[in-house]
């Protein structure tokens, strides 16, 4: 690859620039890990390693898929960091861990080249975004171990942004400290912005006042979900809405297209994205399972790692907004492992959320699976919005909604004022009850994730 690339931004490379930089990256990656990774030289002690590893394709296909049981597995035999260690234990300066809403929590530590690819990553995302070093930032974010958003806080002030921390603050707090210190920017998950909004209306909060323009989300599907960024818009006195995604085991993934709301293109400097078959494994396929090996993320990778999010292809080219980059329309559509069949019908939570979102005098709501028989059924629970006069007929039109959509008669049950569940980190709005009835009385708030 010629020296004038590889000083072009990610953004700029072309297919073929990416192409030569993955192939390099990858060919680098599997020659140390090969030699020095615990995990990986027992995972791979039958697997022949290609003499050419330079042959991206070839070296790829000779690789088994890796998943996230394998780590459970790995972490619980060798506590606390399990074995997918390239380097000794003193090279580590950072550990952060899973959120735990896919199964048992993973720790996660970090070197100092991967932490710093992490937030080189993350100044990618804010230059896609529009982030200037004149912007403000506020994060509505715990900072607890959970990984979150630690990386783009330390990129932020990294690129000279002004950046406000919003752990230890309730809702109202929060509110008012992005306004009196004039925040431009807020970064939290879809879910939390739309509580934050409808909370700021409750207290007397007027964010008209503010200055929020940009709404960075992750965490959750929700911020490529029609519904949820048009509610959002609202909300938030016109701010635009930018989803990014990406998780504890690969660091940031993807960001929003710049031209195109909605899509996600993935940063294929630092990735190789495959798209399989969830069932078989095939590779290549324009809808399915999300597959990434993280190639600067040395001291813990992610080689060919099943990541559970279910994804649809754009056709190959180049892009409206210039780049070359890999387009995943509708972004990140659901989870490989959470489509429910209800009386036949494939649902989606993703898509029950747009169908929900699409109603404004809708504050919050739960998802009851009730397992009654061989054929599990749903019951929505909603809480209307503050000042909703006739909430029977919010419920009743939200009854056909759901006919009209899927199909399906779903019964709707009202909730009183403030009983739902807030979510600051990843939702879990989906419940199950096993041998419940559809005529129930108001059942407890467990939250049981749809994944594994």
């Amino acid at each position: 690859m010629d020296s004038t690339a590889t000083q072009k931004l990610p953004e700029h490379l072309t297919r073929e620039e990416l192409r030569a930089l993955q192939r390099n990256k990858l060919g680098a990656l599997v020659r140390l890990v090969h030699r020095q990774n615990p995990f990986y030289k027992r995972k791979w002690a039958d697997v022949e390693i290609p003499e050419d590893a330079d042959d991206m394709e070839s070296l790829l296909q000779s690789l088994p898929f890796l998943t996230k049981a394998e780590l459970v597995e790995d972490h619980d035999a060798s506590p606390p960091y399990g074995t997918n260690l390239t380097f000794p234990p003193e090279n580590y300066i950072r550990c952060h861990h899973t959120s735990g809403s896919t199964g048992t929590p993973l720790r996660w530590p970090d070197t100092r080249e991967s932490w710093d690819a992490m937030l080189d990553a993350w100044a990618q995302i804010f230059r896609a975004a529009g982030v200037t070093p004149r912007d403000r930032l506020f994060f509505a974010f715990s900072f607890g171990p959970f990984i979150g958003f630690w990386t783009a806080f330390e990129s932020a002030g990294r690129m000279g942004c002004f950046c406000l921390p919003g752990g230890a603050m309730n809702s109202e707090a929060r509110l008012r400290a992005l306004l009196e210190n004039q925040c431009t920017v807020l970064l939290c998950t879809p879910t939390y912005a739309l509580h934050l909004g409808q909370e700021a209306r409750a207290a007397g909060v007027d964010i008209s006042r503010g200055r929020i323009r940009l709404i960075i989300t992750a965490g959750e599907p929700g911020g490529s979900v029609p519904a949820v960024r048009a509610r959002l818009g609202q909300l938030w006195n016109g701010a635009r809405v930018f989803d990014h995604h990406g998780m504890t085991e690969t660091g940031p993934v993807t960001y929003e297209c710049p031209a195109r709301p909605g899509v996600l293109h993935v940063m294929e400097n630092s990735f190789i994205a495959e798209v399989a078959d969830p069932v078989t494994g095939r590779p290549g396929v324009s809808e399915g399972e999300l597959v990434l090996t993280t190639l600067d993320r040395v001291g813990s990778p992610a080689i060919r790692y099943r990541t559970g999010d279910r994804v649809r292809v754009a056709p190959e080219g180049v892009c409206a907004c210039g780049r070359s980059l890999l387009a995943l329309e509708g972004g990140i559509i659901g989870r490989a492992d959470d489509m429910v069949i209800v009386r036949g019908v494939n649902v989606y939570p993703a898509a029950v959320d747009n169908l929900i979102r699409g109603f404004k005098d809708i504050a919050e709501y739960r998802v009851h699976l009730l397992q009654q028989s061989a054929m599990p059924e749903l019951v929505v629970e909603i809480e209307p919005a503050p000042g909703v006069l006739f909430p029977e007929t919010l419920a009743q039109r939200l009854r056909c909604a759901f006919h009209t959509a899927l199909g399906l008669r779903v019964p709707v049950r009202l909730a009183p004022p403030g009983s739902l569940p807030r979510f600051e980190m990843k939702s879990r709005r989906w419940v199950i009850e096993p041998g419940a009835s559809a005529s129930f009385e108001p059942l407890p708030q467990t939250a049981f994730p749809l994944k594994t």
